[in-house]
């Protein structure tokens, strides 16, 4: 278990709570990207994968928990871009 990945997964993780809050209350797209947030989805998944297979310890729920907010963040995006779309087919 190594204190600076600890520290690297509690700083990024720190910012997703209020990403998610925002993405949550605005409900919109504005600043969002689907396929950064895929992107990170890919890196935390690589990073929970090398946990289990290679070096196994607490830190994977760290990983974990990152991934899990990363993936609200997507699905609220998902849900602002049918919001949008229900918006623009309304006379």
């Amino acid at each position: 278990m190594s204190i600076f990945e600890i520290i690297m997964l509690v700083c990024f993780g720190a910012a997703w709570p209020l990403s998610i809050y925002k993405s949550y209350t605005s409900r919109s797209t504005k600043g969002k990207s689907a396929s950064f947030l895929v992107v990170i989805l890919i890196g935390y998944a690589a990073g929970i994968m090398h946990k289990i297979f290679h070096q196994y310890d607490g830190v994977v729920y760290l990983y974990l928990l990152n991934f899990l907010m990363v993936l609200t963040d997507l699905l609220i995006y998902l849900r602002n871009s049918r919001l949008a779309a229900k918006t623009l087919e309304m006379p």
